[in-house]
């Protein structure tokens, strides 16, 4: 299955995940938590995610290296700042962040199941192919860097 690595774009698998959850949601019993909780938690959720995203675009765009998760070998630099200090993949942990608040506007435990799919998936797919792609350009300093970082919190 390499043919399918860092094959379909993080934000598109993202989407996949979402339309998956509004679609099984329709058909399984809610939780009826009040639309104003609900909005509530989604919006801290959703602020958080994007918050987290932005934050990992923006330290690749100052270290000035690529932010195509579909081209890991095209990286210049291993970026280990900002927000990579906490996280070493805070662009998918964002996108797993925004999936969270679409489960809570959802109101459907069920739809946990996309965001554990999209996890399962950008680990196996994305983040796998990135650490070997990146293994290859940075040697010890990547693995000196996942012994420090964790992969997602």
């Amino acid at each position: 299955m390499h043919w399918f690595e860092n094959s379909i774009p993080p934000p598109l698998v993202a989407a996949i995940c979402a339309l998956l959850m509004w679609l099984s949601a329709a058909q399984m019993p809610t939780l009826e938590a009040p639309l104003n909780w609900r909005l509530v938690g989604s919006l801290v959720l959703l602020v958080s995610g994007l918050g987290v995203c932005l934050a990992g675009v923006a330290s690749f765009h100052q270290a000035k290296t690529t932010v195509n998760p579909l081209k890991p070998a095209s990286a210049t630099v291993l970026v280990t700042s900002g927000i990579y200090r906490v996280t070493r993949n805070p662009m998918y942990l964002g996108f797993a962040l925004v999936l969270a608040a679409w489960t809570v506007f959802l109101d459907s435990p069920f739809a946990l199941l996309g965001v554990a799919a999209f996890v399962l998936y950008i680990n196996r797919f994305q983040i796998l192919p990135e650490e070997r792609a990146l293994r290859r350009l940075f040697g010890n300093d990547l693995d000196k860097y996942c012994a420090r970082v964790r992969r997602w919190i």
